[in-house]
């Protein structure tokens, strides 16, 4: 009996020994996502690497050393994009400063009043307006670019900065985003308690609501200044004179050259080196309201 009882003991004893040098199936499990996480990042970082890196090398050095090595021509990149054409480039760089944070404030503030009145507001029409808002968000760019081109025509206003500004404002998407974030930011009782100490509706919108809305809004103006910054399409249509070109259509005519002259590669490359800066500079400076809470500024706990 003693001897039966000290093999069991000791099996168990192993069993238990084995149990915890082995993972848990839930913890191999949670490494799933994180590799696919990752997976993910260096497939998103990995061009951007690249062009980190290629802007550094000189037209030589490009095509003839390793593609992550560093070269030492980024300086006389920069002066010679800076030369190109009496500094052409930094007049597309000012466009695309003018069409994303002049469409991105303005559409936020579409956004905003909109979204904040198909929240809080009952009236005939309501889910009618905002199901074909839905719509709009799944439509393609690209089957309202002739539409658009054709209207601004009539109004004679193609190959202006209207031309590109005017699409821009009205952002489905944005509208979406902040009926959805109103709905959930904004309680009803503060409405009606702001009504009730008789507040305008403006006075309420702006004291109480916009200030809970504010996270959800920067959110609508960083996604709506990135697809400005990066639209192709709509200038491409639009736009006939370069002294108007945004960054992406003034790269592109530079890439277009740079299949019969090979040393404008190096000016196309640092160009959108550079183009990217402002991006990630706005995304450092706006991303401390996104941890503002949903009431901050209107009630307290």
């Amino acid at each position: 009996m003693s001897s039966l009882a000290v093999r069991k003991a000791s099996s168990a004893a192993g069993a238990t020994g084995a149990d915890r040098s082995r993972p848990p199936l839930r913890r191999r499990i949670a490494l799933v996502p994180t590799v696919t996480l990752l997976l993910g990042a260096v497939y998103c970082l990995l061009p951007v690497a690249w062009v980190v890196i290629a802007a550094t090398k000189s037209g030589s050095e490009l095509f003839s050393t390793f593609t992550f090595l560093p070269g030492t021509g980024f300086a006389d990149n920069v002066g010679d994009l800076n030369a190109y054409r009496d500094g052409v480039y930094w007049k597309w760089m000012g466009n695309s400063a003018l069409y994303a944070g002049l469409g991105a404030l303005l559409s936020t503030c579409v956004s905003a009043f909109s979204g904040y009145a198909l929240a809080t507001y009952r009236f005939r029409g309501r889910e009618t307006i905002f199901n074909v808002l839905l719509a709009g968000v799944l439509m393609p760019p690209i089957i309202l670019a002739i539409p658009q081109y054709l209207l601004l025509a009539k109004a004679d206003l193609t190959d202006s900065y209207w031309s590109v500004l005017l699409p821009q404002i009205l952002s489905p998407y944005g509208v979406y985003l902040s009926r959805i974030y109103a709905a959930a930011a904004v309680p009803g009782d503060v409405v009606e308690a702001g009504r009730m100490d008789g507040a305008g509706e403006w006075r309420i919108f702006t004291r109480i609501a916009l200030p809970m809305m504010v996270p959800g809004l920067v959110t609508v103006f960083l996604f709506q200044f990135v697809a400005v910054w990066n639209n192709f399409l709509l200038p491409y249509i639009m736009l006939s004179d370069d002294e108007r070109f945004p960054i992406t259509l003034g790269l592109y005519t530079l890439l277009e050259q740079g299949a019969n002259t090979p040393a404008l590669y190096t000016l196309v490359i640092t160009g959108a080196f550079l183009a990217v800066i402002p991006l990630v500079a706005l995304f450092l400076v706006i991303q401390r309201f996104w941890s503002l809470d949903l009431l901050s500024g209107a009630v307290k706990s």
